[in-house]
């Protein structure tokens, strides 16, 4: 773990996704978490901006979120036209993809297994929760959530891919949330 330029929780996500045979996605979705917020949205265009992220949304939360965003850029071979019309900075996106190359490096260093996963983001899921277990959050009946190392309210932001659905159980970082139910 000490070898990944990651906070633990990260490199034992990694760890954990060679496992569950699920590493390619975790790597991409770490990288991307390395970037900050890929969304930008121009006062001008805020409602045409919303209506672009929404369609990234995963019901799974935002970590599957900000894999199918990769994805859908390397879909549409790294465009950075293709960032422009989805309001994601392309900047960010490039950043995620030198982060990606260097963790794929350090995997072929130590021969990690590169698997994928596909479309079975329960896998994705598990190894995110192994990673991140002690940011569990079960939904507090009174509002929020409640965290179970240290009983914090939190909150799932608005822009999250979760606000509407509100799940039963999150997982949570700074910048992303996971449901896990």
């Amino acid at each position: 773990m000490a070898d990944f330029p990651l906070d633990p929780p990260q490199s034992k996500m990694l760890l954990a996704s060679v496992d569950r045979g699920c590493s390619d996605e975790i790597i991409t979705i770490i990288a991307m978490i390395q970037t900050g917020n890929i969304f930008y949205r121009p006062r001008e265009k805020q409602a045409q901006a919303d209506q672009k992220r929404a369609k990234f949304f995963q019901p799974e939360g935002d970590h599957l979120t900000l894999l199918a965003v990769y994805e859908a850029w390397k879909a549409n071979n790294f465009s950075g036209r293709w960032c422009f019309e989805n309001f994601v900075q392309s900047r960010s996106l490039k950043r995620a993809e030198d982060v990606r190359k260097q963790l794929l490096s350090i995997m072929d260093k130590y021969k990690l297994d590169i698997v994928s996963a596909g479309k079975n983001f329960t896998k994705i899921r598990k190894a995110i929760t192994a990673g991140f277990f002690f940011h569990a959050a079960p939904k507090d009946p009174q509002e929020g959530y409640r965290t179970l190392v240290e009983n914090q309210p939190v909150f799932i932001h608005p822009s999250s891919a979760l606000f509407q659905r509100q799940p039963s159980w999150v997982i949570y970082n700074e910048l992303v949330t996971t449901s896990k139910e």
